[in-house]
């Protein structure tokens, strides 16, 4: 049996979103556990630039730790998408931390970073292009 890998549609990249959104908001609520124990169990004052770093750091390291290991987060495994260096290489940190960068900045312009995926004829966002990854689909051939 041979493997077909192709790139996942918009809707299933949605869903593998909006899966890994809520697994990172339980993962950013237990984080926050951490800095609220503490400041001796008060709320930290909204708008702290080192709680909202904390809280970027954190959600680097989750999607970070998937990306470089295995390449799937659970929402990718769940849905049977791949991240891979564009060579199909396992990611690296740096990959990773680039497309991380580069995906929060495609989604504070309206998200033009991940629509530009589907205008432009290699299919990349801009978090592909520039972090050398890509995701892919991986599907087995029948028969």
């Amino acid at each position: 049996m041979t493997d077909t890998n192709t790139r996942p549609g918009p809707l299933r990249q949605l869903m593998v979103m909006l899966y890994d959104i809520l697994l990172l908001a339980s993962a950013l609520l237990l984080a926050a556990v951490v800095p609220v124990a503490l400041n001796r169990g008060e709320a930290i004052e909204p708008g702290n630039p080192f709680f909202l770093l904390y809280l970027l750091m954190v959600s680097l390291f989750f999607y970070g730790w998937f990306w470089t290991h295995g390449g799937q987060t659970l929402g990718m495994r769940a849905w049977k998408v791949y991240l891979v260096g564009q060579t199909q290489v396992q990611v690296t940190w740096k990959q990773a931390t680039i497309r991380f960068c580069v995906a929060i900045l495609s989604l504070l312009s309206f998200g033009l970073g991940f629509i530009w995926q589907w205008l432009s004829k290699d299919q990349l966002s801009w978090h592909d292009l520039l972090s050398g990854t890509q995701l892919i689909l991986h599907k087995p051939d029948k028969g």
